[in-house]
């Protein structure tokens, strides 16, 4: 997204520049490498994950000097992007990562574009060139600010020792302002070594860029008043809400309305899970109620949300009898995919809070909305089509009972952090988010292989709180180096691999829409001469790779060890642990909306459209 967007607040500010100047602070004379290590430490970023190499080789210089700076060596620059995130949603603060040129930026686009499409803020700082080698395709030179231009809330190239203390105060203004984002820094290697006048706090020069926070009252009222002449209300929100930092300000609005509350996959944990009000999560493998409702909704009041396909299935059938309030940070985000009749502009946060002063003013004048009807019907089709699974005819290990017995035997304040798959929908199904922050995974890009990095960087920031990682087996291997990591740097995370050996969500589609034609998903073995995936057979065995790289790994395949296998694990905190789960490999994930088709079209489970009367579409 473009600098100028003006797009949710962090959930933490961020120590920022000041508006000075040399004038305003001594003047230290240091290498521009010596700054940028600096203006770090001023900004307040305790944590960097990064990988060397010759380009940015001048900044590790400094940084081993410092002491307020922790850099954690990462075995894979992805790893360092996917950290630096897992870190920023777990602690509100700006995520910091820091890599080479060439191959180390590109390596980069994968967390990068995951950051973006997440509202997560964060900084990448890249090595370049010299400035007289750029643009000649010297060594190792790729152009990683016009890559990732699409992806970047804005990017900086710094060719002068004297622009890196401002560039980078600037970045972690705009990654943590507005709507987060992340904001690349690539600094040619002859401005990291040239010598500088260093002065801190620097000025900031951000033409332009001015988001929007405070929403306008007519607009409040406007939508405070269709919350009161609402007989079918829905609250959706957003993981805006949790990078606004207004949980408790949604909390209030919804129990002074008595409105239901759905909630995404990236904002769980916004709104208790256990709190009757909520209806659970709304999308492709939501809840029958959650997506029931939107669809069946007068008046959809939109926070911090952004109307995605997921959620919206096909576009044109969802919520036909809805009006919508829209509440974004990003005005860009307003009448994108669906017309709001009250657009809002702001911080999640004032809205709401403006928003529970607004229907307490209606409720004063005895304009209170009357959702009895409403709940009925919603407390019906929590009772008759509840989120489950059934267990294997065969007594193997249901994937979905392994993850809900993980929740239930963790500590309190357990961070969660999932890859993408099906391992990823049961645990946004079948663990109980009580707590923002508490769930970390890739929401928007979907990106294989975030769990085990992002949770290294949650468990980074936030070392005190016990953090899992639940993983697929086709996630765990393209990331899994990131445990030598862990291993080396005392940060003892654990991690369910849900193994079913095959790549679960596409083999679920092959079995719905491709007349179980498993091509090229089975992955703990290659095809024997008939083309069949080989028994018994387990390529790589994943508790001797995980010993391999320093941790204690255990393998269950067995219900009746579960309980005692995840208590082992919870037990062990001086080294990272990993649980080979051996779980049945035709587990599927329900309920689901088949792409491209209505949410009118959900289905509880496999064979099962709900059933909900005639009398409900009026």
């Amino acid at each position: 997204m473009p600098m100028t967007e003006q797009a949710t607040g962090a959930q933490h500010p961020q120590p920022r520049a000041r508006n000075g100047g040399p004038s305003s602070a001594s003047v230290e004379h240091l290498t521009g490498a010596q700054s940028l290590i600096r203006s770090l430490e001023e900004v307040g970023a305790d944590t960097v994950f990064g990988l060397p190499g010759g380009c940015i080789l001048p900044a590790y210089d400094p940084l081993m000097d410092s002491t307020r700076v922790r850099h954690i060596l990462v075995r894979h620059e992805q790893g360092a992007g996917h950290a630096a995130t897992g870190y920023a949603q777990a602690t509100g603060k700006v995520g910091v990562c820091m890599v080479t040129s060439g191959p180390g930026a590109t390596n980069l686009v994968t967390p990068i574009a995951d950051a973006a499409m997440d509202s997560v803020p964060m900084v990448a700082i890249t090595g370049q060139v010299a400035s007289a080698a750029i643009g000649t395709d010297a060594f190792q030179e790729a152009d990683i600010c016009g890559i990732t231009m699409p992806i970047t809330k804005h990017n900086f190239l710094v060719t002068r020792a004297e622009d890196i203390a401002h560039t980078i105060a600037e970045a972690f203004h705009i990654a943590s302002t507005g709507r987060p984002g992340p904001v690349l820094v690539d600094i040619a290697k002859d401005a990291l070594q040239a010598k500088t006048a260093f002065s801190w706090p620097p000025s900031l020069d951000l033409p332009g860029y001015r988001p929007v926070t405070k929403p306008h009252a007519k607009q409040i009222r406007e939508a405070a008043k269709l919350i009161a002449q609402a007989r079918r209300p829905v609250l959706y929100v957003g993981g805006g809400v949790m990078k606004a930092g207004a949980t408790a300000e949604l909390k209030v609005l919804a129990e002074l309305t008595g409105a239901p509350v759905t909630t995404t996959l990236m904002a769980l944990g916004s709104f208790p899970d256990s709190h009757p009000l909520h209806v659970g999560m709304p999308g492709m493998h939501g809840s029958v109620t959650a997506v029931t409702a939107l669809q069946k909704a007068d008046l959809i009041v939109a926070l911090g949300a952004r109307f995605d396909d997921r959620v919206t299935g096909k576009l044109d059938s969802f919520a036909p009898y809805a009006k919508i309030v829209h509440a974004d940070i990003d005005p860009a985000e307003i009448g994108k995919n669906r017309a709001a009749d009250v657009p809002i502009v702001g911080d999640a946060r004032e809205v709401i809070a403006d928003l529970v002063q607004a229907v307490q003013a209606e409720h004063t004048e005895g304009n209170t909305g009357d959702y009895g009807a409403w709940w009925k019907d919603l407390n019906r089709w929590r009772e008759t089509y509840p989120v489950g699974y059934g267990l294997p005819e065969d007594g193997s290990l249901s994937p979905q009972q392994v993850i809900q017995r993980i929740g239930e035997l963790a500590p309190e304040g357990t961070i969660f952090a999932a890859g993408v798959g099906q391992h990823q929908m049961w645990a946004s199904h079948f663990i109980q988010y009580e707590q923002p922050a508490t769930w970390l995974n890739s929401g928007g890009a979907g990106t294989m292989g975030y769990a085990v990095p992002a949770a290294m960087g949650a468990k980074a920031g936030m070392p005190e709180r016990a953090v899992w990682a639940i993983d697929g087996d086709g996630c765990f291997q393209m990331t899994n180096q990131e445990l030598t990591t862990c291993a080396l740097n005392n940060i003892p995370i654990k991690v369910a691999i849900i193994n079913n050996g095959a790549l679960g969500m596409v083999r679920q589609w092959q079995t719905l829409f491709y007349n179980q034609r498993y091509s090229n998903t089975v992955l703990h073995s290659g095809p024997d001469a008939d083309g069949n995936a080989a028994k018994g057979t387990r390529v790589p065995d994943f508790v001797k790779l995980s010993e391999a790289m320093g941790c204690y790994a255990i393998r269950c395949e067995d219900p009746a060890d579960l309980d005692k296998v995840i208590a082992e694990a919870n037990a062990i905190n001086d080294r990272p642990v990993v649980i080979d789960f051996i779980v049945h490999e035709d587990a599927m994930v329900w309920p689901m909306v088949a792409a491209g088709t209505s949410n009118d079209e959900v289905m509880a489970a496999r064979g099962v459209r709900p059933d909900f009367g005639d009398n409900e579409d009026d």
